[in-house]
């Protein structure tokens, strides 16, 4: 029969060790420098988080009233590059919100002009950047029918002078 030795561990002091497993012990290999751990690569799947959505709404340039006038229509391809949304996205907007209203041909292809987009932008700030709900966007629509498109706006030129003034202080 084989005979066992047991090992007792006491974490204050060493070891009791039979004289065979001392000598391996005692012929410790030097320790590796340790690897830092790979850090993994989050997958694009699922739901993007909170501070993911803000960094892409902050993303996104729509061009200025003078370059969106110079096409009369704008494909639906064309808005969701612009927003960086999915066409399904415009289209469940367009079914939601009455204030969006693109023509549309023969074939159901949508067509957006310049003052669509404008209002896709409100609503695109609404509920991207400000983080309201489709009923919350309809309700402030509703609140501020006149005033919303001025408030916009001024929104977007305070963001304006914001990032003038922060480019200012980078070049500093």
């Amino acid at each position: 029969m084989a005979s066992f030795t047991q090992i007792a561990f006491d974490f204050d002091e060493q070891p009791v060790l039979p004289k065979k497993e001392k000598e391996k012990v005692k012929a410790k290999p030097k320790p590796q420098p340790v690897a830092e751990p790979e850090v993994k690569q989050r997958s694009k799947r699922g739901r993007k988080s909170l501070k993911d959505m803000v960094s892409d709404a902050e993303m996104i340039r729509i061009p200025s009233d003078e370059v969106l006038k110079q096409k009369l229509y704008y494909s639906i391809s064309e808005v969701s590059e612009l927003f960086q949304l999915n066409a399904s996205s415009l289209r469940y907007w367009e079914t939601e919100f009455s204030h969006i209203n693109p023509r549309k041909n023969k074939k159901g292809d949508r067509f957006y002009t310049a003052e669509d987009i404008k209002k896709l932008q409100l609503i695109y700030f609404l509920l991207r950047q400000r983080k309201y709900t489709i009923e919350g966007a309809k309700d402030y629509l509703k609140k501020y029918k006149d005033d919303s498109s001025v408030r916009f706006e001024l929104v977007q030129s305070l963001q304006q002078m914001k990032a003038f003034l922060l480019q200012i202080k980078a070049d500093l």
